[in-house]
């Protein structure tokens, strides 16, 4: 005799899970259609195996009939079950091989197979063709000789389902994904070795529950995905639906974003703020009933609607109910608000880079008072694409030391010699074309990556120093450049000791290039260039006249030089004045040498070397070239 004990309290634990699932909001993503498949098919093949194995049991009590269609439902519903399961799999891995039609045909196959060999084994079984899944006679039910395609069928299943999160195991960006994956189709593998090994003990469906718990707690869990008291979806949730559904449903994003938002958390404080943006949340639900609300943290709301909605209306109207106070038992907040939206979403630009640029757009437009929505254009778009490719160059470039030392000679305004050299990073796009250093350098100091590569930089600039002796030629240092979130490194100092002494040349032969800009704190900043000092080096002022000028601040820094900025030199050149003649000779009386930059024909030649200026840097005497053809042509 069967025993099924166990199926009535996992019908019940399936109920508990789809009443929690069904009472929270969720999205229509693949995930979560699969997973409702999951808990019916699993509730329907529950349902099946008790109502065959009863009749099973008391087959004498049942026609022919009525035993071959209880049997044929539940072999059925096995094999779609284990179908499922491996679909759900697929949907969490995005394996794009089950996206393709042919692909998705051929693995099918075995569940399709499998459903014919039930249905002919309702029909034919009770002529005893052992040679089908199962067949009825006036014993009851018995096996037949393709019983155990079932199995086969399933670990089939279960093996793809594995060699998919092998594939696409780096999609899974969550260590909970990672696991769950891992964790739920070994739950299945373990529910089918139950199923062969204690066939008469219905304690698959147990094991099968627990896989479905794992899926629940590690992927489908409405909490993951919701915000606001359950009134708005969260970033996660958006990232997740423009992943799945871009290019398969046009929709407009607009933005709602309440302006100034730290600076009204600070007003009202963190709980009230949080009570007003619920209300928030509730409005656009009710403003927009077929859109899908998503909040993206500080004050910015995005609600994905149908193109052919009337956008300029209903922005109208939220702006006239923000002339209104949001009030609650708690709460009573004046608030104001920006917007922003754009033509329908194509499959043009990945989700990454429209969520990316949407949220650059909301927090620009929460910065603003402007009452017309501000548009995220084709053009943002590119740039944050642009952006995305640089900053994948730039971890590439860290990670396989793919950066390039450049140098641009520096020369004797006096002599026409060249004296010394700027360091400069040179990285390349996919193409091996370079990457103007205007757009990869932002790009690395907005994605924290700019520390790594001034180090490298400074590094490979000590071992150019140490191959090639560039001090027999008369080429005594090299200017290497440290932005400002280098510069405010505690440890900067022995760090880049630690790698002039690794190389074992002078550190005076390395000169620091610092803006003004990099010195917000003048305590810290005399603090760190003493530190930097102590070690040997020297520093150079650059980009002279671009920020807000210190004298006093001159005065107290050890520079050895100021680098006038190219946009000062060519103004100058082009219209002269007695500002920066005078300005340099005060410098000079300082103590301070004068390097102007851009130099890039003979008249600003002679001009600076008129008013002053010991050293020349710019096209003129050369672009920055590869530091091989620069230790060629200029060190002998």
């Amino acid at each position: 005799m069967w025993s099924y004990s166990f199926e009535v309290p996992i019908l019940m634990i399936l109920a508990i899970i789809l009443g929690f699932y069904f009472a929270r909001p969720r999205l229509p993503l693949k995930r979560n259609v699969t997973f409702i498949k999951m808990i019916i098919i699993e509730t329907l093949t529950i349902i099946a195996d008790l109502a065959a194995t009863m009749a099973d049991n008391d087959y004498t009590s049942y026609s022919v009939l009525t035993l071959n269609v209880l049997n044929m439902v539940y072999f059925i519903a096995f094999f779609s079950r284990a179908y499922i399961m491996y679909l759900f799999s697929a949907s969490v891995t995005k394996d794009s091989l089950e996206q393709r039609k042919f692909i998705r045909q051929v693995l099918s196959l075995p569940w399709f197979m499998g459903v014919i060999l039930s249905i002919l084994s309702a029909a034919f079984g009770s002529k005893k063709t052992s040679y089908l899944i199962f067949y009825i006679d006036s014993g009851g039910y018995h096996s037949g000789g393709m019983y155990n395609y079932m199995y086969i069928c399933s670990f089939f299943y279960i093996i793809m389902a594995f060699i998919s999160a092998g594939l696409y195991w780096k999609s899974l960006g969550r260590r909970r994904e990672k696991y769950g994956i891992v964790v739920y189709n070994l739950f299945i593998f373990v529910a089918l070795l139950t199923r062969f090994t204690l066939p008469r003990h219905l304690i698959m469906d147990t094991v099968i529950l627990m896989a479905i718990l794992v899926v629940f707690l590690a992927f489908i869990n409405p909490e993951f995905f919701i915000d606001l008291r359950g009134y708005a979806f969260n970033h996660v949730a958006l990232a997740e639906h423009l992943e799945e559904n871009i290019g398969k449903i046009k929709f407009t994003p607009v933005g709602v974003v309440v302006r100034n938002f730290n600076e009204m958390t600070d007003i009202y404080g963190t709980a009230q703020m949080e009570e007003g943006l619920v209300l928030i949340g509730k409005h656009l639900k009710k403003e927009f009933p077929r859109g899908i609300t998503f909040y993206l943290r500080n004050g910015r709301f995005l609600v994905l609607i149908k193109p052919d909605a009337d956008v300029r209306r209903k922005l109208k109207e939220i702006r006239e109910r923000f002339y209104k106070p949001w009030k609650s038992q708690t709460a009573e907040l004046y608030l104001s608000v920006s917007f922003t939206t754009y033509d329908p979403v194509t499959e043009r630009h990945l989700p990454e880079i429209i969520l990316k640029t949407t949220l650059k757009t909301l927090d620009i437009a929460g910065s603003i008072e402007s009452d017309e929505p501000m548009f995220i254009t084709a053009a943002s778009l590119e740039q944050e694409e642009l952006e995305t490719k640089v900053r994948r160059c730039i971890e590439t470039a860290i990670k396989d030391t793919g950066f390039e030392l450049f140098l641009q000679p520096i020369v004797d305004a006096a002599t026409g010699q060249v004296v010394g050299a700027e360091a400069l990073s040179r990285i390349r796009d996919e193409e091996g074309n370079i990457i103007a250093p205007g757009i990869f350098i932002p790009v690395a100091e907005n994605s924290g990556r700019i520390n790594e590569l001034g180090e490298l930089v400074f590094d490979e600039t000590c071992r150019f120093i140490k191959e090639n002796n560039p001090g027999k030629s008369g080429v005594n240092w090299i200017n290497v450049n440290l932005s400002p979130m280098q510069f405010v490194r505690t440890d900067l100092a022995e760090r880049y000791a630690s790698i002039v002494d690794e190389y074992g040349i002078d550190p005076g032969c390395v000169h620091l290039e610092i803006t003004e800009g990099s010195m917000i704190d003048d305590s810290f900043s005399e603090r760190q260039i003493d530190a930097m000092t102590e070690k040997g080096f020297k520093f150079v002022l650059d980009d002279y006249g671009t920020g807000y000028s210190n004298l006093s601040r001159l005065k107290k820094c050890p520079f050895t030089t100021i680098k006038l900025d190219m946009s000062i030199v060519w103004d100058y050149c082009k219209k002269p004045d007695e500002i920066l003649p005078n300005m340099i000779q005060t410098f000079k009386h300082m103590g301070f040498s004068i390097t102007a930059e851009g130099i890039e024909d003979t008249n600003m030649v002679n001009t600076m070397k008129n008013i002053g200026c010991d050293l020349l840097q710019g096209y003129y005497y050369s672009m920055p070239v590869p530091a091989a053809e620069f230790a060629k042509k200029y060190l002998k």
